[in-house]
């Protein structure tokens, strides 16, 4: 399924019903007064938060999005039917903005949490309104007001504890298939994560979320590649983990790839830096256990890390379990 995190929409509540000019004719009554009802007030327009949903696919065939209007009032002092209001569901993490003035009107934290978007209309009176002690006979009615219109922009953030960073084909993917269902696709050619990957991993009845986004490379933050793309999706996360590729073990190599990330974080958004960002050196299944202490130390003290840093083979399977516990006690304490 395609993955869209940005749409722009126009939301249009419905008109008022407009009010009712009527008079009653009963036998013996030649002159019956008023009896106009009033309109129905026109359908108002909500949009609300669904956990079951993780992209605004659904929304990018239909531009326009109208709620039923207000039924006309009728004779007899019948009141027009109230128009149905509408809803729009959008995934949890959805920001919502006037795409005009740019101001946010809410952000969708929660499930089912519901914002009004668009008002409708108010209805119109019928003539049983206007009658008095001097004019029996109103021939006099309004009509219902127009419903709001609203062009909105609509921006999906994707809300999770942890996101995974880091080159392409460093093993981002093969990690959170191991550790969730999500089964992002796999293979030796750059770029074959595409598009954002969220998943939840359980531990002794514990869970966080978990986001891999696609590879970053050199200038993702000029708009290079497919990183620079979503980089806003790690936003909101509480914890880093950047995994580093030491297959060959060339200190240069490892140092450079680990500065060519953490400089487009910063030239992206320096608040990014801010966040516990661990080292996580991936493969270590292609090498000899003596070297790569040696030379992971060597690395962490060259560019004066000061964060966590841990050892995995995503392909054997080695440190997961330690390494999904480490990020648990981690979350709770934070």
């Amino acid at each position: 399924m395609k993955f869209i995190d940005e749409i722009n929409i126009c939301v249009i509540a419905g008109k008022g019903g407009d009010g009712c000019i009527s008079f009653r004719h009963e036998k013996y009554i030649p002159y019956g007064g008023p009896n106009g009802g009033d309109g129905g007030n026109g359908g108002d327009v909500y949009i609300c938060a669904d956990k079951n949903l993780n992209t605004l696919m659904h929304l990018n065939f239909k531009k326009i999005f109208q709620a039923e209007n207000g039924k006309q009032g009728k004779s007899k002092l019948c009141t027009g039917k109230k128009g149905k209001n509408l809803l729009i569901y959008v995934p949890i993490g959805t920001i919502i903005k006037n795409k005009i003035n740019k101001k946010i009107i809410g952000k969708m934290i929660t499930d089912k949490q519901t914002i009004l978007l668009a008002k409708g209309g108010i209805k119109g009176w019928g003539n049983n309104h206007f009658k008095s002690s001097t004019n029996r006979t109103p021939y006099k009615k309004t009509n219902g007001t127009l419903g709001e219109k609203k062009f909105i922009n609509l921006e999906l953030l994707l809300i999770a504890d942890v996101g995974l960073i880091g080159l392409p084909n460093v093993g981002k993917s093969t990690l959170i298939n191991i550790i969730t269902s999500a089964k992002p696709k796999i293979d030796i050619y750059p770029f074959t994560t595409i598009i954002p990957q969220l998943g939840v991993v359980y531990i002794e009845k514990k869970t966080f979320i978990i986001v891999d986004i696609p590879g970053i490379t050199k200038n993702s933050s000029k708009g290079h590649g497919l990183g620079h793309k979503f980089l806003k999706h790690i936003k909101y996360c509480k914890l880093l983990l950047l995994i580093i590729d030491i297959k060959f073990l060339n200190k240069l190599d490892i140092i450079k790839d680990i500065k060519i990330i953490i400089n487009e974080l910063n030239l992206y958004n320096k608040e990014l830096l801010k966040k516990s960002c661990w080292l996580i050196f991936n493969k270590i299944d292609l090498v000899e256990n003596k070297k790569i202490h040696s030379i992971i130390n060597n690395i962490i003290k060259k560019i004066n890390w000061e964060d966590k840093y841990y050892t995995i083979s995503c392909l054997k399977n080695k440190n997961i379990k330690f390494l999904c516990n480490e990020i648990i006690n981690f979350i709770i304490n934070k």
